[in-house]
């Protein structure tokens, strides 16, 4: 069907409001672009994740054996790929605006399948690092697609849909990290990373063949830099949100498998790795469509808010842990509260950004993220070097409970924005 409304041109600078006449094409369908993106972003994380169990263990392979460089080493080359991803997630959200989502899906998915490949190859800590980096470059598979389902999806069922779509990448990180564990042991750890390439490029075609991108057309006039950044300036307590949300999260998340290793001394060591890693993946099938239906009823700040605390409390036994079930005790726990946060906030993405600005907010979000991935790894693994790995626990609750804080004041982000206000369908021809 095409749906055509009319909505006040936000990024006009005078304060007479300017209507903007727009028909849009809406993929009627949206279950069905839901369940294929599943698939992709499930085949994407999935691969992606298969070799976190035992990128500290490459690394020690490569040459670096000291305990505090060991930890330098694995935050950085986790991180590094961010760096880059940070500055190109809004290019390639502007140029999705332009060209169309699908095309980005697959230069994201291609790219990134061709330099995990040759990591597989490298023979020093540099040479993996240099690869993470030019990695980041092609990165933003799973942002895009968001951006393509939001952009399918009707409003009142946006937490819903975009709850379930993390799912696939919760599923794949779920199942990566167990059958990266296996694989290390059978393939060796160069053999984990050509099977993660075939994978990412798989996700490509699935995308490529399946996914068929609804077309759209506006009337507006075009922007310039200045009046885009005007129209998203509702969106910065996301943005912020999300940096700080995403770096709270990820300050254990590249030495968890150190950590497990300090209070773990049985046979198969990169196994329970991937358990570890994979236990909060498992929650996250519960919690993230859980919240988002909860979001769709409640709002997106209050489920944030709660999430929060929640998880900020689960960190507690995480952090006294002296054996691996109360470890995966913590870990399950906290999978289940932040499953829902990224996806919250994804929702007040769509709700708030201008239509004609909907990729590049998305992308200018997932720099967010991306940036929030570099801070927290880099944190993390420094603050364990200096203090202890347990000292990471109590500085990411801390960070949890600020997030928290700072979105209850955020009272702006339940407020709906000034949009469809005229609303009709016109017959297709």
């Amino acid at each position: 069907m095409i749906v055509s409304y009319r909505r006040i041109d936000e990024t006009r600078d005078d304060s007479a409001p300017v209507w903007i006449e727009m028909d849009e094409v809406i993929d009627i369908n949206w279950k069905r672009t839901l369940v294929i993106l599943w698939v992709s972003n499930f085949a994407v994380t999935a691969g992606m994740s298969l070799i976190l169990p035992f990128l500290p263990l490459y690394i020690e392979t490569l040459g670096v054996h000291q305990p505090q460089a060991l930890d330098r080493w694995s935050g950085s080359i986790f991180a590094i790929q961010f760096v880059t991803s940070v500055i190109f997630q809004p290019i390639w959200g502007a140029m999705a605006d332009r060209f169309g989502r699908k095309p980005m899906l697959l230069r994201a998915g291609i790219g990134m399948g061709v330099i995990t490949t040759l990591m597989g190859f490298v023979t020093s800590p540099f040479q993996l690092l240099g690869l993470r980096l030019i990695n980041g470059v092609f990165s933003g598979f799973i942002s895009m697609s968001v951006s393509l389902q939001a952009s399918t999806t009707p409003t009142e069922h946006s937490g819903r849909a975009l709850g379930t779509l993390q799912t696939g990448a919760i599923a794949g990180s779920l199942l990566g990290p167990l059958v990266g564990g296996f694989l290390s042991e059978t393939l060796g750890f160069k053999g984990v990373f050509y099977l993660t390439g075939a994978l990412l490029i798989l996700a490509s075609l699935i995308v490529f063949v399946f996914v068929h991108e609804p077309k759209r057309t506006e009337r507006p006039k075009s922007q310039s830099n200045r009046t885009r950044l005007h129209a998203l300036r509702p969106l910065l307590p996301v943005f912020i949100a999300s940096i700080t949300i995403q770096a709270g999260m990820m300050t254990i998340e590249p030495i968890v498998t150190l950590y497990a290793k300090t209070i773990y001394t049985g046979p198969h060591l990169a196994v329970m790795a991937g358990l570890v890693v994979a236990t909060s993946g498992f929650a996250n099938l519960i919690g993230a469509p859980t919240l988002g239906r909860l979001s769709d009823r409640i709002g997106q700040r209050r489920v944030l808010i709660i999430a929060l605390i929640m998880a900020m409390i689960t960190y507690i036994p995480q952090a006294i842990a002296t054996n691996m079930t109360v470890l995966l005790i913590g870990r399950a726990l906290l999978g289940l509260f932040i499953g829902g946060m990224i996806p919250s906030l994804n929702v007040l993405v769509k709700k708030k950004a201008p239509a004609n600005l909907q990729a590049v907010a998305f992308g200018i979000n997932s720099s967010s993220v991306f940036l929030g991935n570099l801070i927290g790894p880099l944190l993390g693994s420094n603050v364990a070097a200096l203090y202890s790995i347990r000292s990471v626990f109590y500085v990411t609750m801390g960070m949890l409970l600020l997030n928290a804080i700072y979105l209850y004041l955020q009272r702006d982000l339940d407020q709906s924005p000034q949009e469809d206000l005229h609303t009709k369908e016109l017959p297709t021809n």
